[in-house]
């Protein structure tokens, strides 16, 4: 009698075993995996749209505009009149056309004021 409870003990204790590193699994998969299936998903979202003229910002901290988009996955960028050819995925971000409008611009009177609070 006592066999037959150890027995049915090991067994109920492998149970919970399979069923705690399943549970495992799935959080990883809905913790790591799927996260970053999405961040994909919208980064491939985004370069796929990129059109001559956008400003963007490349992995290396530059920023350009586009110039020209060829089909082999390449991208002409003007940094100032400089022409360089990259590969799409250089590319981090998109800057929305109104960032320049937003950077707030250093002049004289602010420079003035600062210096006279002191």
């Amino acid at each position: 009698m006592n066999t037959f409870f150890l027995a049915a003990n090991s067994s109920n204790s492998m149970l919970v075993t399979i069923f705690m590193v399943v549970i495992m699994f799935g959080f990883m998969y809905f913790a790591m995996i799927r996260p970053q299936k999405k961040q994909q998903q919208v980064r491939m979202k985004m370069l796929s749209e990129l059109k001559k003229g956008d400003k963007v910002i490349l992995l290396d901290g530059m920023h350009c505009k586009i110039d020209t988009i060829n089909g082999d996955d390449t991208i002409v960028v003007d940094a100032d009149g400089i022409f360089l050819t990259f590969s799409r995925s250089a590319i981090r971000q998109i800057l929305p056309d109104d960032v320049e409008a937003n950077k707030p611009v250093a002049t004289n009177e602010n420079v003035e004021t600062k210096d006279e609070e002191k």
